[in-house]
């Protein structure tokens, strides 16, 4: 198997720790699925886990490059990159181009850090737009915070990327020294540049543009990213330096690449998120560091599965920790958790990350519920395993000297410290996702990723399964059998035909008699006995209850109803 970023250049081989026994993807319908081995992948390889040193006939391998460059999505022109210094209104402009409040827009300055991307269009050319965070540097200058930093070398990877470079200025302040150390660096890089005049909201305010010829671009366009002034000139400019557009070939997999699955990657702060994406797209593509928070907005990035010749595209969404709501201090951390809440929703499938050390705690059971209300596909990640490896290895020898019975095993508190152990006691806490997965990783040390991308291309082959309507009905025939349904009022609830009417989640629609007597135990039962029957592991099962339309009127009706009588 093979992972490519879309954005990355050569390849070169990044070895995995351990072999495992590859899980199957079939995208058929098989009633021998195993639950004990499909609900937790890491119960199936607990015993490989310690001393496996012999590799299997089968290999996977990841082939992904240390470079970072932007690779835009098939069908566009090019690349348009944003910069400037903190608080000229860059992300705001980012969002006027493209037409969605995507990156958040504050009156403080560097709320940006990561590069944001999304597609945009104008006048039938479509291009690759990117906002960065705020050049804040002088000349020989040192950034105090690692963070700082980060976000300067984010802005140059773009600046590298970029076929059109937008200068963002503030016509009210005018040009300060910060302006001139970001146009040297633009120089620098011989890129074509567009100085986009910010916050020109009226014809007076354009009196000002002069002063920033200064800065050595011909091209000055007074706009106004609030307001939407002077929007048109700035893009035909940039559209018209873009080179001209290559349109895929049918069936490439440049073609392909618009039927990307979104992977959400979602969960606490400082759980390893943005870790686990530079992990699998062997780059800095976001930003890390120890301090919770560091994220921000949702970033997409791109990237590829290769196996056996075909390819699997994939979005990766990094977002920022979903923390408890008492605990959001200010405005941009509440529109962080909002962006990260809507990447659930816009997702696919979320890669649920919790942290090996810290277990399941109250806040991870109240993620895993938003998952569940927003029916998605999910796989549950514990991240940090390598910081747990020696809890593991103390359990074992204290295993070996005494033998502990099943009673105080429970009154155990925290998580077991054993692989298969903890798998079991991860799905015991979140019970109502155990459909999902269980893969344990370490983002740093790259261990079991390879395991990780198995269990989402299962998933995602899992998500697009298709049920034949009369194997779906033989399947509900023999459940119903085998358990009737209850009732209080005494009625009894009748089945006559099933379908499958969606995909993603899998959505199955029932014809009742009466729909009020489908209960939420029942309906949990043959959501149970359809997973045992199809697999769709890692997805909710959703059944839909409906009464058939009465197009017969019934033949006993009641004495003195004058034909308008009801079932006996």
């Amino acid at each position: 198997m093979y992972l490519t970023p879309l954005h990355q250049g050569p390849r070169e081989t990044l070895p995995h720790r351990l072999p495992h026994p590859a899980v199957p993807v079939d995208h058929g319908l098989r009633a021998a699925c195993s639950r004990a081995r499909l609900c937790a992948l890491g119960q199936s390889y607990a015993a490989a886990n310690g001393a496996a040193t012999v590799r299997e006939r089968w290999e996977i391998r990841f082939l992904l490059s240390p470079q970072a460059r932007l690779r835009h999505a098939a069908g566009v022109s090019g690349v348009v990159a944003i910069v400037g210094r903190p608080n000229v209104g860059k992300s705001a402009l980012f969002n006027r181009l493209v037409g969605r409040r995507i990156a958040i827009v504050h009156d403080q300055p560097g709320v940006t850090r990561d590069r944001i991307s999304a597609e945009a269009q104008w006048r039938g050319q479509g291009f690759t737009l990117v906002d960065t965070g705020g050049i804040g540097l002088a000349p020989g200058e040192k950034a105090k915070e690692a963070i700082l930093q980060a976000a300067l070398d984010q802005v140059q990877l773009a600046i590298d990327a970029a076929h059109v470079i937008i200068l963002v200025v503030n016509v009210q302040e005018g040009v300060v020294p910060l302006d001139r150390e970001v146009a040297r660096r633009l120089r620098v890089s011989g890129k074509p540049v567009l100085v986009a005049v910010n916050k020109a909201d009226n014809a007076q305010s354009e009196t000002g543009l002069v002063e920033f010829s200064e800065l050595g671009f011909e091209r000055l366009y007074p706009v106004s990213a609030i307001h939407g002034r002077g929007i048109s000139p700035l893009l035909d400019a940039a559209v018209a330096l873009l080179p001209a557009p290559v349109e895929p070939e049918a069936g490439s997999p440049e073609a392909r690449a618009a039927e990307a699955v979104k992977l959400a990657i979602v969960g606490r702060p400082n759980v390893g998120k943005s870790s686990l994406i530079n992990a699998l797209t062997r780059s800095e593509r976001v930003i890390v560091s120890p301090v919770p928070g560091t994220t921000r907005d949702a970033v997409d990035v791109p990237f590829t599965v290769g196996t056996a010749g075909a390819s699997e595209h994939y979005v990766l969404i990094d977002t920022a920790g979903l923390r408890k709501t008492r605990r959001i201090a200010d405005s941009i951390e509440f529109f962080s958790v909002k962006r990260a809440e809507h990447s659930i929703e816009r997702c696919d499938l979320v890669v649920f990350v919790l942290e090996a050390e810290a277990g399941v705690v109250e806040q991870d059971k109240k993620i895993a519920d938003r998952i569940v209300a927003a029916r998605k596909a999910c796989v549950v990640v514990v991240n940090k395993w390598d910081l747990f490896q020696e809890q593991v290895r103390r359990a074992r020898l204290a295993q070996a000297r005494e033998t502990r019975t099943r009673a105080a095993r429970r009154e155990e508190a925290g998580p077991p410290a054993t692989l298969a152990g903890f798998a079991r006691w991860v799905q015991e806490q979140l019970f109502f996702l155990a459909y999902a997965p269980v893969v344990f990783v370490s983002a740093t040390e790259g261990y079991h990723l390879d395991r990780l991308i198995e269990a989402v291309r299962y998933v995602a082959g899992q998500l697009r399964q298709r049920v034949p309507t009369a194997l779906l009905n033989r399947a509900l025939h023999e459940a119903i059998e085998r358990r009737q349904p209850l009732s209080a009022s005494g009625a009894h609830l009748r089945f006559f035909y099933a379908t499958q009417v969606k995909q993603a989640p899998p959505t199955f629609l029932l014809f009742v008699n009466r729909d009020e007597l489908f209960s939420p135990a029942y309906e949990k039962y043959l959501a149970g006995e359809l997973r045992r029957a199809f697999g769709f592991e890692g997805c909710p099962v959703v059944l839909l209850a409906r009464p058939r339309p009465q197009t017969i009127p019934p033949k006993r009706q009641r004495r003195g109803t004058g034909g308008l009588g009801t079932n006996l």
